[in-house]
């Protein structure tokens, strides 16, 4: 799923949960849906990854999400 089609869900109040996930040395984000669980993509459709949580976050707040769960069991 990219921010295009993460954005129309998101007004149309069908996002259920969001995840900042740890795996590695990186963060992606994980999208909670009726449809069941999505990974935000970049527009080429690789998986969209972070570097430190204060990004990943922000980029999250400004799509207009306010809670998040982070999952860092598996981060290095």
């Amino acid at each position: 799923m990219d921010e295009k089609a993460l954005r129309l869900l998101i007004e149309n109040g069908a996002v259920k949960k969001v995840n900042i996930i740890g795996r590695g040395g990186s963060l992606f984000v994980e999208v909670l849906t009726q449809s069941g669980a999505h990974i935000v993509t970049t527009q080429k459709g690789q998986m969209k990854t972070w570097a430190n949580i204060n990004t990943a976050a922000k980029w999250i707040h400004s799509l207009g999400i306010g809670i998040i769960t982070l999952k860092i069991a598996k981060w290095q």
